[in-house]
């Protein structure tokens, strides 16, 4: 049976065209909205309207609150809600329309029934994220359906996500210096400045995850930290399995060839995490 952290990394990527293509910018510049941070939170937090900081920094979790009042709500007198996922979804579906090229219409299209099927059937109590984006009309088009469809699914996957890290008893810089430390730490430079925590931040929740014999003092995950992890993830595979439970054999058929579309304008060190399944 095929887990939900395989399907994951299928769906994940038709959405995250959205932070890492020309289109995807070019749609909001059209709309009067320039900045990489501005799109991404105006983006991602419009399904839940003009909201302010605290929302935000609630529902995304990982970010420094600082980070999420530079931009929230002053980013709503550069654009509406509205105007913020109409350009949204016009500049991920122009990317993975041309990533597309070449492949059958029909390939596309049992994609976007499959993900469509998937994301009609998650569960939305407690998942702010996701119950937000399935209140949205659904496009008519197949790729605009696919991204919508991918969206649900993996903020549906973010809050179970969410809940566990609150199972386990961290905030959201522990979150990811705890993650960072998985990898040794190589990806700080990478992960920190991508969520906005200052170094005084990042020392104090290395030092608190020290204390829980999760970390080294150089914020390496200790073999405690390793396993408490484990237990993180496989929370969040559960809490994500239900849309699964049907359609997951068949999902990896259907989104492979899409996926490995989606991975030609990726970053491989990006902050989501998603990695290519190559490198695990």
């Amino acid at each position: 049976m095929t887990s939900p952290r395989e399907l994951w990394s299928l769906f994940e990527p038709l959405h995250a065209v959205t932070y890492f293509t020309p289109q995807a910018a070019a749609a909001f510049e059209a709309a009067g909205l320039t900045g990489f941070w501005r799109r991404y939170f105006a983006g991602r937090a419009a399904a839940l309207g003009p909201v302010g900081p605290g929302p935000v920094t609630a529902a995304f979790f990982g970010f420094a609150p600082a980070m999420v009042s530079r931009a929230m709500p002053s980013v709503w007198t550069r654009i509406t809600p509205a105007d913020a996922i109409a350009a949204r979804t016009a500049g991920a579906s122009a990317a993975l329309t041309d990533l597309f090229d070449g492949l059958p219409a029909s390939t596309v299209a049992d994609a976007a029934d499959l993900l469509a099927e998937a994301a009609l059937s998650v569960d939305l109590p407690g998942r702010t994220l996701a119950a937000a984006h399935a209140d949205l009309p659904w496009p008519g088009e197949p790729v605009a359906r696919l991204w919508h469809a991918a969206t649900i699914l993996r903020e549906h996957r973010g809050d179970g996500h969410v809940a566990a890290l609150l199972v386990a008893g961290v905030d959201g810089c522990e979150s990811l210096v705890w993650r960072v430390g998985l990898d040794g730490g190589r990806l700080r430079e990478v992960t920190q400045p991508a969520r906005g925590w200052t170094d005084d931040e990042w020392r104090a929740a290395t030092d608190r995850l020290e204390k829980r014999g999760w970390l080294t003092a150089d914020g390496v995950a200790t073999a405690a930290g390793r396993a408490a992890y484990a237990e993180v993830e496989a929370l969040t595979d559960r809490l994500a399995a239900g849309p699964w439970q049907r359609l997951g054999d068949r999902g990896v058929q259907v989104l492979t060839p899409l996926a490995e579309r989606a991975w030609r304008v990726l970053p491989d060190d990006n902050p989501i995490p998603l990695r290519r399944a190559s490198a695990g």
